[in-house]
């Protein structure tokens, strides 16, 4: 049976942040994951993470001003310095909290700039991060986007991701696989995670469509658990859903559907 991080920013939401460790640890999970710490203490969630036992798995690179709706800013042209001043950000806190991978989002490209100057653009600053990433033994991920939940993200499908990440030629730059945003895209959900797992370095879930708890859509989540197993995914399946209710609800789809 796969090992689940709870994506914190999206469970247990009932309560203010910092007090979803607590809740997260009562619940059975062992890990947890998050978008972004930069507006907390790193002291606090590192003691929050201690008291309750917890491993942290993951979280973002700084993506731009997020409450005015932006989602990553690695692909903007004229936005290099605000980048590079987040990936050392970045790596101070993955230093104080643990984190041994860090997600870098690509952003919304602008009507008035091409893909291929978005591309070009992105290119350059993952170059740049795996490189600083690697100085300090972490991995860098990107994540693939649907783009109907965030029209005009650029990096939308795993071959584009794949072929970024040749194009960046970095031995600590992998796909952060999230199973719901592939599903929207493109399917092929087994097929794509056995193909291409060495290059998969961390799995997100969520159902379809609603993006809620597992077993509440049209994936088949029994099926997709036992095959991590059998393909040798070793990693945390972090749980990134919207919970159709309060969180505990919804958690019965652990033992109903891991078997």
């Amino acid at each position: 049976m796969p090992r689940f991080a709870a994506n914190l920013t999206m469970l247990f939401n009932e309560v203010p942040f910092l007090d979803r460790f607590e809740r997260a640890a009562k619940a059975g999970f062992e890990a947890v994951e998050f978008l972004f710490p930069y507006a907390y203490s790193t002291a606090d969630i590192k003691a929050l993470l201690d008291d309750n036992g917890l491993a942290l798995v993951l979280h973002n690179l700084p993506a731009g001003d997020w409450d005015a709706g932006e989602r990553g800013i690695a692909c903007l042209p004229g936005r290099r310095a605000e980048f590079r001043d987040g990936v050392g950000r970045a790596i101070d806190c993955a230093a104080a909290l643990g984190v041994k991978q860090l997600n870098c989002l690509a952003g919304k490209r602008p009507a008035d700039v091409s893909h291929e100057k978005a591309d070009d653009t992105f290119v350059e600053n993952l170059a740049y991060a795996a490189g600083a990433l690697r100085k300090a033994g972490l991995k860098l991920l990107i994540e693939p986007i649907n783009t109907f939940d965030i029209p005009g993200f650029h990096l939308s499908r795993t071959q584009q991701a794949l072929a970024i990440i040749d194009r960046v030629g970095a031995d600590n730059l992998f796909v952060q696989y999230d199973i719901y945003h592939a599903q929207r895209m493109e399917g092929e959900l087994a097929a794509t995670l056995e193909r291409h797992l060495p290059r998969i370095a961390h799995v997100q879930l969520a159902d379809n469509p609603g993006r809620h708890e597992p077993g509440t859509g049209e994936i088949n989540y029994p099926f997709l658990f036992a095959h991590l197993d059998r393909i040798g995914y070793r990693g945390f399946v972090g749980c990134e859903y919207k919970p159709a209710g309060a969180t505990e609800e919804g958690l019965g789809w652990r033992q109903r559907l891991a078997l």
